[in-house]
């Protein structure tokens, strides 16, 4: 993901001390952040889910390309700095080499998380346990409708963004 800090030319340097919440789970920002040194803790609920330390790491692609809340809370671990982008919208819109490199890691975090639940539903198929539903997990993952996508032209913004 180092490839992304040659696109954030555009964005805010901050410095952020260790301990600090750049992003609040729930919360709803618009905003796009992108590691460029330091150590940072991914918080979903109680429990920290990853610890990042990859300059070029992003935080508040999904939030913005789902345009709903932050899914997870996000925590300096140490003294970090980032890029910010007060219009990630914007921002990727005008940056499509970016938006193709979130888009290369979403489906790679969802091959991922796909192989795995296909991996226990393989292992408790026919268990009778609360790990036998992963196959209808997996159903309704595949199954989700598509969302409404309308083209438009570089003069109207796109109300989803």
């Amino acid at each position: 993901m180092r490839a992304v800090l040659d696109y954030c030319t555009g964005g805010t340097e901050r410095k952020v001390p260790a301990g600090m919440l750049f992003i609040h789970e729930g919360g709803k920002t618009g905003h796009l952040f992108v590691l460029v040194e330091g150590r940072v803790e991914v918080i979903k609920g109680d429990s920290v889910v990853a610890v990042i330390t990859e300059p070029g790491a992003m935080f508040g692609e999904m939030s913005v390309l789902l345009d709903q809340p932050h899914s997870a809370t996000v925590r300096a671990a140490s003294d970090s700095v980032i890029y910010e982008f007060n219009d990630a919208a914007s921002f990727l819109r005008d940056q499509p080499a970016v938006a193709l490199l979130i888009a290369r890691l979403l489906a790679q975090r969802l091959n991922v998380a796909t192989t795995y639940l296909a991996d226990l539903m393989h292992q408790y198929a026919g268990h009778g346990t609360h790990l036998a539903m992963v196959g209808e997990v997996l159903q309704s993952m595949i199954n989700l409708p598509p969302s409404q996508v309308q083209p438009g032209s570089d003069r109207q913004s796109d109300p989803r963004m």
